[in-house]
This record gives C-alpha cells, structure tokens and sequence, in this order.
C-alpha cells in the first residue's frame, strides 16, 4: 500500500513538474518566435543588400572597362592627330623652301630680262626669258595656294588636337574670319554660313552673331565645306531671333 501511495506522489509529482515546465516554455515560444522572424527579416535584407552590391559592382566594373576603352581611343586619335600635325608641318616648310627659292628664281630672272633688254638681246632670248618666268610664276602661285590649303588643314589637325589634351579649350579662329547667315533654320535651331575651309572656318570653332552692332547670339561650328558651315546655336546664348544677313565673327580670335 505504501508502494502504491509512492508511485502516485510520483506521479502526481511529475506531472506537476512538466506543467509548470510547459507553462515556462509557453511564456518563451512567443519570444523566441519573434527572434527567429526578426532573425529572418536580417536575412533577407543582408541577401537583398548583397544582391544589390554585386549588380552595382557588376556596373562599375562595366564603367571601368568602358572608361578605359575611351581613354586608349582617345590616346590613339591624339596619337594619329599629332602625326598628321607633324607631317603637314613638315609639308608646310617644304612648301615655304620651295616657294623661297622659285621666288628667288622669278627675281633674278626678271634681272636678267631688263638686263638682256637694256643690252639689246635677241627676242628669242628675250621670248625663252619670259617662258620661263611665266612658267615659274604658275608654280608660284600654284605653290602658294596648296601651302594656304595645307596651313589651313595643320590649324585645324592642331585645334583637333587640342582638344584631345584639353576638351575645353578654346578653339582659335583667324581674328579676321567675317561672315553672314545665309540660311536660318528656327526649328532646329542651326544656320547656314558663307564662309568655309577656304576661309578659315574650323571644326566646333565658335562664332558671335550680331546685328547692327548688338549681339544676338553664338553659334557653334559643326559641318565644314569648302565655302560655307553649319552651326548650331549655342544653349543659352540665343539673345534675339537670328535672321538672314547677320554678321558672324570669332568668339576666340587668335592673335
């Protein structure tokens, strides 16, 4: 009997134990609950952030590589503008040795003509004389023009080059170059010019358009011919409606 009173004291014993030990893990669960969705939601946000600086990663790495591209291609063009600088110098001072000396030739010549003359020389002498200065004349002159043409493509390989070292560098125009409009076009906001490569106009060169002697605006060269230009008016400096017939002159003249 007492056995049996013991086993149930145990009973009833453990029973109260594991009561009292559910009702202590009840009062935790919802804790520990919460712990584990906040654990959770920390989780999710690190593997979202993660997610977001691999992609921006990705691009900047992309950006990097785009950015050294751009800069070996720019080295290139610059490379390529310096030879092309280099050789039309070089052509240039051919040109002016070469012009030097026919020039001397057509001088003493022309001596020797009034010479010939004032000692009485036959025409035929006389006639070869004037052959060959004539002869030496179209050089001349043919000489002269390609090395005008040839000073006019070193200024413009030099303020492309220019650019390559400095993009904001102020494109040098002849401090003579004048111009006018010749067409307008309001809608798209570019005119037409009458002056060209002839005349000096250079690549992305700026020009001041006034009227009457008031500024009106400044336009930007972006397409060269031989006799004419389009520019595109610059932002922010359209001060009056621009018309057909208004002067353009240089923004940066070069002294």
């Amino acid at each position: 009997m007492l056995l049996r009173i013991s086993l149930i004291l145990a009973i009833v014993a453990a029973l109260a134990a594991g009561t009292l030990s559910y009702f202590a893990m009840a009062d935790k669960i919802p804790a520990l609950t919460a712990q584990r969705d906040a654990e959770k939601q920390d989780k999710h946000k690190v593997q979202t952030e993660l997610a977001s600086t691999k992609t921006k990663l990705k691009k900047t790495e992309g950006d990097l590589t785009q950015c050294r591209q751009d800069l070996t291609d720019a080295k290139s063009e610059r490379e390529k503008a310096e030879a092309r600088g280099s050789a039309e110098s070089k052509r240039a001072d051919d040109l002016s040795d070469k012009l030097a000396k026919l020039t001397q030739e057509r001088d003493e010549i022309q001596n020797l003509l009034v010479a010939y003359k004032n000692t009485g020389q036959t025409p035929e002498q006389v006639l070869a004389l004037k052959k060959t200065l004539k002869s030496n004349e179209i050089q001349i002159a043919a000489i002269t023009e390609e090395k005008a043409v040839l000073l006019r493509k070193l200024n413009a390989t030099k303020a492309e080059l220019a650019k390559f070292i400095d993009p904001d560098t102020d494109i040098k125009l002849r401090a003579d170059l004048k111009g006018k409009i010749i067409v307008v076009d309001p809608k798209w906001d570019f005119v037409v010019l009458n002056i060209g490569e002839t005349q000096g106009a250079i690549q992305d060169g700026e020009l001041l358009v006034s009227r009457e002697g008031k500024l009106v605006a400044k336009v930007v060269i972006r397409n060269i011919q031989k006799d004419r230009c389009i520019a595109n008016i610059v932002p922010g400096w359209k001060l009056g409606e621009l018309i057909e017939g208004d002067d353009v002159t240089p923004a940066h003249p070069a002294t």
